[in-house]
């Protein structure tokens, strides 16, 4: 194994701060929608309203998963920086190895996330698709009864 330096975990050390930056928006946009969602349902109680809320339960507990993870990975590479600089090569190779596996997790962790969303929003999509097909056909019942009405009032 080749001897670690400083460098490699300060380019993790950076990696992981912009990835945890990432995930705190999320999480931020998952706080909104709670609230809003919320309101929805505190006003007009629904099963969908209802689902909605479920989903978001889920991928906040993702999300602090995947946050709990990312930080313990930049506390270990901090801790392997640490070790480098008092001269325990051996010992902080094995740190920095447990903060890469740590960032793996995290990483795992918001792919999973990141499926339920956009299952979640295919599901939203096809409700308005739905919603959208069915004003079509009713939008073409109602031409076509407009019609039969002038063409009978023509005869």
């Amino acid at each position: 194994m080749e001897e670690l330096t400083l460098t490699t975990p300060t380019l993790l050390f950076s990696a992981v701060s912009l990835i945890l930056l990432a995930y705190t928006n999320r999480f931020l946009s998952y706080a909104q929608l709670v609230r809003q969602l919320r309101d929805r349902y505190m006003e007009n109680p629904s099963d969908i309203t209802e689902a909605q809320i479920e989903n978001l339960r889920k991928r906040l507990n993702l999300t602090r998963t995947m946050q709990g993870l990312g930080i313990a990975s930049l506390f270990l590479c901090v801790v392997s920086m640490f070790l480098i600089y008092i001269g325990l090569q051996l010992f902080s190779a094995y740190v920095f190895g447990l903060a890469l596996i740590l960032l793996i997790a995290s990483l795992g962790v918001s792919f999973r996330e990141i499926q339920i969303s956009t299952r979640s929003l295919e599901i939203y999509l096809g409700t308005m698709e739905k919603g959208k097909n069915k004003n079509v056909k009713e939008n073409k019942i109602k031409r076509k009864i407009k019609e039969k009405g002038v063409a009978a009032a023509c005869f």
